[in-house]
């Protein structure tokens, strides 16, 4: 777990009141209590997301929710296509693959 002094540290100019107002504000999910946070990896790279939309790419306060709302339904629609993807590898019979990929061949022209 990674505490708030530590991505302070790795991440340049990030302030612990920023993160502690993220997790208040709910963009970022922490474990523990206001002050006291701890973060998995992932929230991790979520903090260093948050921090460049918002001082790299100026994204206010207001915009900000519908970013993060936006970024979050792209990663969840491509787990779906990667779990699709092994799904048809696994059980589909190689006829059926090969229709899929004729199909998807001839749509990208």
């Amino acid at each position: 777990m990674i505490t708030i002094d530590i991505l302070c540290r790795t991440v340049s100019g990030l302030q612990p009141d920023e993160v502690e107002q993220w997790v208040g504000n709910a963009w970022l999910h922490a474990e523990g209590a206001p002050g006291h946070y701890r973060f998995r990896a992932i929230d991790a790279a979520r903090v260093r997301l948050i921090h460049e939309l918002r001082h790299d790419m100026g994204i206010d306060d207001e915009a900000l929710p519908v970013v993060l709302s936006l970024v979050d339904q792209l990663y969840a629609a491509r787990r779906q296509m990667h779990r699709l993807r092994r799904a048809v590898e696994e059980a589909a019979p190689d006829e059926v693959r090969q229709a899929i990929l004729g199909v998807l061949a001839g749509s990208l022209k």
